[in-house]
């Protein structure tokens, strides 16, 4: 049986508090936040919004998210408008999720209905949003699920479309290839508003360097939890940074991340066993 259709349908059961349902994003547009992007200013509040500038009463600052395209399908299914999304990291907004993709897991709060086909959702949800994002093995799972994933530690590969001026020669981008190189990275001036100050130690490695056009490389890297990758690349409040090693300033264009991690940068299994479908109020 597959991730997707794994445990029954069930039909004519009282309610659970909750639901947990996992599987995998596929995040293929460069506008799509993994969560509801409130705008910072009105903070979406039905009343303060109507006539806040920043978002000019929309009360978000992008028009839907990864939640939100998961939610409104799973949410008409089991009859709840109520969910929380809780993933395993985060990407940036203009950075795509590729390759078997980032898990999260859904918690559907307050379900009116059991009676879903979890696979029948999953074939929704990426038909509705075809070319932008795709969900895949949807499954029943259990609430300690959550903290697994949020507390796991991943190292991710990631494929960087890189601006280097003045330009170099081929040779001493590849010196850089195989390599894992200690860097320390002060905390970036665009998350410091909700990061500490601090400076980490993180490792880095080259996979691949290649020309792709006057000026600009196509590197595929691999980096510790936690590591700012444009930052990075770019070289602010990093030592050393690609920029520093190359002896060039490099300015990140484009961004996606290739594959999530183990720990130590080996590859995963992509899914994780599927729980039972949920029986009763005590689903949670």
């Amino acid at each position: 049986m597959s991730p997707s259709s794994s445990g029954p349908r069930v039909q004519g059961l009282p309610p659970a508090t909750k639901v947990f349902v996992e599987g995998r994003y596929r995040k293929l547009s460069r506008d799509l936040p993994q969560t509801v992007f409130f705008c910072p200013q009105c903070k979406g509040h039905p009343r303060r919004r109507k006539g806040c500038a920043r978002c000019e009463g929309f009360g978000k600052l992008t028009r839907d998210s990864v939640q939100e395209l998961i939610g409104w399908v799973l949410g008409a299914a089991f009859k709840t408008r109520r969910n929380k999304f809780h993933g395993a990291g985060r990407e940036d907004v203009n950075v795509r999720m590729l390759g078997e993709g980032r898990p999260f897991v859904m918690e559907m709060v307050h379900p009116r209905s059991l009676d879903v086909d979890l696979a029948a959702l999953e074939a929704e949800i990426n038909r509705r949003n075809e070319g932008r994002l795709e969900v895949r093995g949807l499954h029943w799972t259990e609430k300690s699920r959550v903290r697994t994933i949020k507390e796991e530690r991943h190292a991710k590969e990631y494929r960087a479309l890189v601006q280097v001026e003045p330009e170099i020669e081929v040779e001493r981008a590849q010196a850089l290839v195989g390599e894992r190189r200690k860097i320390f990275q002060n905390t970036p001036e665009r998350v410091a508003h909700r990061r500490a100050q601090l400076e980490r130690e993180r490792w880095l490695e080259v996979l691949s360097a290649e020309p792709v056009g006057p000026q600009r490389w196509e590197f595929v890297l691999r980096s510790q939890h936690g590591t700012y990758v444009k930052e990075a690349i770019s070289g602010e409040g990093t030592r050393p940074s690609l920029a520093e090693l190359l002896g060039a300033k490099c300015e990140c264009l484009e961004l996606d991340v290739l594959a999530i991690l183990d720990e130590e940068g080996r590859a995963q299994e992509p899914f994780a066993a599927p729980a039972p479908a949920p029986r009763s109020r005590d689903a949670e």
